[in-house]
């Protein structure tokens, strides 16, 4: 193996490692919770389909980046290349809408009465489930490019203008007017996510401000601030993960951006920029776990309890 082939197995295996059972282990903590405890909040329903989505990322685009760097060959065929390109802009469109209405739904919780986002307090949990339903329909209907465009060989070996090349799959555009449309298509509405999601984020830290300098001022009353407590920790954990999606997508949509004024794309900026779309479905699911109560709380081991040394040497057991 050469250089390059040893940093990308041992990224994408890192990045593996990371994201697949830390995913898992939110999924199951969610369900374990929903099964035994109380019903989830709006947050925690889109968290656990934000996992899924980043789960998803993981098996259709970081695995078989780590299996190919490993020298595993021939791993799909036409069809495999087409599900999974087709599951992975599935998947990273949903974690981008759903990052973005967890930021939503975050600002909507904290804003005050007097606000404009006041009324959708109530509305968001009450269709919620419509949301995220439409969510997914809306991200199939934009995903079906990589069905028409995606191959796992060449005809004849010979890689035509427009092709992205993955080594295990190629993505080849038919001209050069789909190839901008539907590369410049991607990139406003990621942007357009993104500005959503950091207008959000700095209603809330502005919130948090505000917030902040009236507890100073009523530091020596303490009752009843638990509930803003706890809003205050989610709303700085729901920030975290917009400041990190808006680093390492805007990384990802920066290569793909300089990807649309070349004809061939070579296989190291396709990788780099294979690593920073999954840099962000691994680091999210270690903030949930540090930051959400509900799954911090699966992770805490009961510790058997040790009884006081006893004197009576008759009642020892062996």
């Amino acid at each position: 193996m050469d250089t390059r082939a040893i940093l990308k197995a041992s990224g994408y295996l890192m990045l593996t490692v990371i994201n697949i059972p830390s995913n898992l282990f939110i999924c199951c903590a969610f369900l374990h919770t929903r099964l035994t405890e109380a019903k989830l909040t709006p947050a925690d329903v889109i968290l656990c389909h934000l996992a899924i989505a980043n789960l998803t990322s993981a098996f259709t685009r970081s695995v078989p980046q780590m299996l190919t760097a490993f020298g595993c060959e021939n791993l799909f065929d036409d069809i495999g290349c087409k599900l999974l390109f087709f599951f992975y802009r599935t998947s990273r469109t949903l974690s981008i809408k759903f990052t973005c209405l967890l930021s939503t739904y975050q600002a909507v919780l904290v804003a005050p009465a007097t606000s404009i986002l006041d009324s959708l307090k109530y509305k968001i949990p009450k269709y919620l489930h419509i949301i995220i339903a439409s969510l997914y329909a809306i991200s199939f209907t934009c995903s079906i490019h990589p069905i028409l465009f995606t191959y796992a060989t060449l005809i004849n070996n010979t890689i035509p203008p427009y092709t992205f090349i993955y080594e295990y799959c190629y993505l080849t555009f038919p001209n050069f007017t789909v190839y901008i449309s539907i590369g410049l298509s991607l990139f406003f509405r990621d942007f357009s996510f993104i500005v959503m999601m950091a207008v959000m984020s700095c209603y809330i830290l502005v919130l948090l401000y505000r917030h902040g300098k009236k507890v100073k001022n009523l530091r020596s009353s303490d009752n009843g601030t638990s509930g803003s407590r706890a809003e205050t920790k989610a709303s700085r954990a729901v920030v975290t993960l917009v400041i990190l999606y808006t680093v390492f997508f805007e990384g990802d949509n920066a290569i793909w951006l300089y990807s649309l004024t070349i004809l061939r794309v070579a296989p190291l900026i396709s990788d780099i920029r294979g690593f920073f779309a999954i840099l962000y479905t691994s680091v999210c699911p270690v903030v949930v776990i540090v930051t959400n109560p509900k799954v911090k709380a699966k992770l805490k081991v009961t510790k058997p309890r040790v009884l006081p040394h006893s004197t009576n040497t008759s009642s020892s057991t062996l």
